[in-house]
């Protein structure tokens, strides 16, 4: 059984106008869309210069701090009665920032239902205070809605909620600890090769045991008598039989 991962996120929600009937209804089985990368603009409001500087602020959050933020547009979030829900369900199916240790950031905006949604990874939210967001709403994202200068705005969102991101610390991999035993069994190895081929590979040491060269050596086989036994009958054959 698969434990599902912990969220906490935390909604930043801008309603405009007369509320959409939509919301009346209640949420059906809906298929989620496949990510497009850092910026997936569903609804087609960002130009491409847009869209590459938000991209931008996505690449560098995350090479930097290791905190992956998502921005995502769609034209409707029917069935859904609110943007909270949809959002909380792509933040989990997408699993944004779950390589990263819960650092992750959603930022939703539904263009008809005209909603706007941050939702934020376990680890991020003590940084992300309802004063900043509040802030990011008044300044940015209500009068998106408004002026319909989505880009914009959307950039200076996604620029404001990487600044925020950018004062959690990076969490540091822990490093292996050095195997000493192991370590110092091996530099003693290489160390006793390079001794035996010092010493066995010297000019004076043209046979690497010079006593068995020369019949001396004394054991306790046959061998080693039969040698010593070859020498004394060398030692005899010389002075010959009268």
């Amino acid at each position: 059984m698969r434990v599902r991962p912990m969220l906490v996120w935390m909604t930043l929600v801008i309603f405009g106008g007369m509320c959409s009937a939509s919301l009346a209804k209640s949420p059906q089985v809906q298929e989620l869309p496949t990510p497009l990368g850092y910026v997936s603009d569903y609804a087609q409001i960002l130009n491409d210069e847009w869209h590459a500087q938000i991209r931008a602020i996505c690449k560098d959050l995350e090479t930097n701090t290791a905190v992956e933020m998502i921005v995502v547009t769609r034209e409707t979030i029917q069935p859904h009665p609110h943007a909270k829900d949809y959002a909380s369900r792509l933040y989990e199916a997408w699993r944004i920032g779950t390589a990263q240790q819960e650092r992750g950031i959603l930022l939703l905006v539904a263009k008809q239902e005209r909603q706007a949604v941050v939702v934020v990874g376990k680890s991020l939210l003590p940084f992300f205070t309802p004063q900043k967001l509040d802030e990011i709403s008044l300044k940015f994202l209500q009068p998106m809605f408004v002026s319909g200068e989505y880009g914009a705005n959307v950039y200076r969102s996604a620029l404001s909620l990487a600044s925020i991101a950018g004062e959690a610390p990076v969490a540091q991999e822990k490093k292996r600890p050095i195997r000493k035993a192991g370590f110092w069994m091996n530099l003693t190895a290489v160390f006793l090769m390079i001794y035996a081929l010092w010493r066995f590979t010297r000019p004076e040491r043209r046979h690497p045991f010079p006593r068995w060269k020369r019949g001396e050596y004394w054991g306790t086989g046959q061998g080693g008598f039969g040698g010593n036994f070859g020498g004394f009958g060398g030692g005899t054959g010389g002075q010959g039989l009268r």
